[in-house]
């Protein structure tokens, strides 16, 4: 039981079905970019979760079928037999700590192009395919015949998870990407048979499949359905008609997981979506069925899920990017350890992972994903290597977890920072609309160093190469940071491009130090294609700016699509009365007016300005490090073994690229360098099969 009373109904013991899991933290399916790829690296991530007490533990989307995959994203197959293996060691991995281990079976009908099967897409409905990517590629309809050969690949995929020793299967319905979705909603189901047109007749594929899976799993198996809450949209599957499905079957299922319409809608950023953002459309829904509810909302607040619990909104707290930022949440909140909590700030870093086809990573967790791969841990850390202390320089999103990683190993830490306020770019940035939550990336940091006796830090401390040398501290991190330029060199130009004096040009640097324009007509240029040409335009605003945003793309914050928030920032900024220039740049800056230029064409044409403000690229702060190197002959004599530019100061990203960089640097200490020569992590290289037979 949790050492503190309040907490304890988190800790109960619930059935579900055939199974019984031994708390309520419900680890709902959730993606890493890792997939059939990286099996291994994917199987310990969830053993990590096991140990943190989890008491359900899904995987991600697993495919089912090759007439229904979604490349370019890399899901798990249970295509045949030859797939259950790998999926075997992450069920093995997921029950190591006592959880319940969890398969999400999905067949993406409509929203699966095939790319890579080359299989024709098959729908409830024939149509274009529905994807992010707008793939120039028709489903056709689905007849009989085929919904027979769907249920006989559901059961093959039903055998197989009980085979591989899944205790729960989820089928997927959710988020507009399953194949149960689409039956169910009128604007994919425009059947007129025995599958279409009322309710009951739509959820009739549901209902079998159900039975099924059942009858192929001997009951032996929990059945838990991902539905949507709400699919929005004048045919979409209404709030209200998944509440007359649930009242209609409340005892279909073992378990009802509920989750927004959209993924969008589901995972949104911290910037636009509070913790329990969807308690509004589960309410109620309990008092339908006797089966119990899961839902999430990004939860991080232990008292939070209690209130869920005890008011009778949910049965079990899901969680997908709390579970990531925190793999040890639930054991964190039964010792009573809070402060410990690594909470997720919602920036849905975790997620680019999966639309971009690479390996998740995430701002918070730098261990996550890596587990395998590099042997990192979220919580232990190895011992030190031979060597003492170590000096790290910019008390940053970097500087702070590479000082905090290496004070946890052992080392002898010092921190230096600048300036008075630890945190660097995330200190400035929490200030800014919607972004508070950032703020816990220092939060975190700083609260765990705080009673570490082998790690000193110091503020307002400028440190010079003397200065380093002169400590002699045997590995030192340079991690000073970067700064916003105030010229147009991003993407687009590499070069400056002509700018009259006489305009007043900012950078976001200066906006966050409450610098530049507080009304008249400003053109802010963004050619970051991220969070912080948007966020900008909400401050110009609100000081009463009348706002020009320009961008060389066809859509605004483009690369926000990997974080699900492009949709919902052009939305924003329509809202406030942002005036939107795709497809064009800047190509000269006069005193009262800039020069666009068409991106596609090269047309010219003349905004008024009565400023500038340029999000384009960043000036890393790397001079103290060129200092260090330019007198590596002295290190020796100063004690001094390596100095490594890390973070910003290195190459700037994302805040998630900048904590990893200081992970890396705390992990790679007194370790052997090959230069690059090998990779630093380990991967997993496909074997051959044999050889097709020669053709006669």
């Amino acid at each position: 039981m949790p050492t503190d009373s309040r907490y304890a109904i988190l800790f109960e013991p619930v059935k579900i079905g055939p199974k019984t899991a031994k708390n309520r933290f419900y680890q709902v399916p959730h993606c890493n970019g890792g997939g059939y790829r990286d099996p291994s690296a994917v199987a310990e991530m969830r053993r990590t979760k096991a140990e943190g007490g989890w008491g359900v533990i899904f995987t991600e989307q697993t495919e089912i079928h090759p007439t229904s995959e979604i490349t370019p994203f890399i899901e798990q197959h249970l295509w045949e037999d030859k797939d259950i293996p790998a999926l075997a060691a992450m069920a093995e991995a997921m029950k190591s700590g006592g959880a319940l281990a969890g398969i999400q079976l999905a067949y993406s009908g409509i929203n699966g192009p095939n790319l890579y099967s080359r299989e024709v897409p098959l729908a409830v409905t024939g149509g274009p395919i529905l994807t992010f990517t707008s793939d120039p590629v028709q489903a056709r309809t689905m007849d009989r015949e085929d919904i027979r050969d769907l249920r006989r690949w559901f059961r093959n995929a039903f055998r197989r998870s009980q085979t591989a020793g899944f205790d729960l299967i989820c089928l997927y319905g959710a988020h507009g990407f399953g194949i149960l979705q689409h039956f169910l909603s009128r604007a994919t189901n425009h059947r007129t048979d025995e599958y279409g047109g009322s309710l009951e007749n739509r959820a009739r594929f549901l209902r079998e499949i159900v039975e099924e899976a059942r009858e192929e799993t001997r009951g032996e198996l929990a059945i838990s359905l991902r539905l949507s809450l709400h699919e929005g949209g004048a045919f979409g599957f209404s709030n209200a008609e998944l509440r007359d499905f649930i009242e209609m079957h409340g005892e279909l299922p073992d378990i009802w997981d509920l989750a927004h319409g959209t993924w969008e809608a589901c995972s949104g950023t911290s910037r636009f979506k509070p913790e329990g953002a969807q308690e509004d459309l589960v309410a109620g829904i309990k008092a339908l069925t006797p089966k119990p509810v899961v839902g999430v909302g990004r939860f991080t607040s232990a008292d939070a899920m209690v209130r869920q619990i005890r008011a009778g909104v949910l049965d079990f707290i899901g969680a997908a990017r709390p579970s990531i930022a925190d793999p040890f949440l639930p054991k964190k909140i039964e010792e009573g350890r809070f402060e410990d909590i690594r909470e997720c700030i919602g920036c849905n870093i975790c997620v680019s992972g999966d639309m971009t086809g690479g390996i998740s990573r995430c701002t918070q967790n730098t261990a996550f994903m890596e587990e395998w791969r590099k042997g990192w841990h979220p919580e232990r850390a190895r011992p030190k290597g031979p060597s003492g202390s170590v000096l790290v320089v910019g008390a940053g999103p970097a500087g702070l977890e590479a000082a905090l990683q290496a004070g946890r190993r052992g080392y002898a830490v010092t921190l230096a920072e600048a300036t008075t306020v630890l945190g660097g770019r995330v200190a400035k940035e929490r200030t800014l609309p919607g972004l508070a939550a950032w703020g816990r990336v220092a939060d975190y940091r700083t609260g765990q160093m705080a009673p570490m006796t082998n790690v000193e830090i110091y503020r307002d401390s400028s440190l010079s190469a003397d200065d380093v040398l002169a400590m002699g501290a045997e590995h030192v991190a340079i991690a000073t940071g970067a700064s916003w330029r105030r010229d147009a060199v991003a993407r687009l130009h590499l070069h400056p491009i002509p700018t009259d004096a006489a305009m007043p040009v900012y950078s976001p640097d200066d906006l966050m130090a409450g610098i530049g324009p507080t009304g008249g007509r400003v053109m802010l240029y963004d050619d970051d294609h991220f969070y912080m040409g948007s966020v900008m335009a909400e401050v110009l605003a609100a000081r009463g700016c009348q706002v020009d945003f320009v961008t060389p793309a066809a859509k605004v914050a483009e690369w926000a699509e990997n974080t699900l928030e492009q949709a919902i920032i052009m939305r924003r900024l329509l809202e406030i009365g942002v005036r939107v220039h795709l497809s064009k740049a800047p190509e000269a800056i006069g005193p009262k007016e800039v020069t666009l230029g068409c991106t596609w064409t090269g047309a010219a044409s003349a905004l008024a300005a009565d400023a500038v403000v340029m999000v384009t690229s960043r000036l890393p702060h790397d001079a103290l490090y060129h200092d260090l190197r330019a007198r590596q002959a002295e290190w020796a004599d100063a004690g001094v073994k390596s100095v490594q530019l890390i973070g910003d100061a290195a190459a700037p990203g994302p805040i998630a690229w900048a904590t990893y960089a200081g992970r890396r640097f705390a992990e790679e200490l007194d370790t052997t360098d090959d230069r690059g020569d090998t990779p630093r992590f380990r991967r997993e290289v496909a074997g051959l099969e044999p050889g097709p037979s020669r053709l006669p």
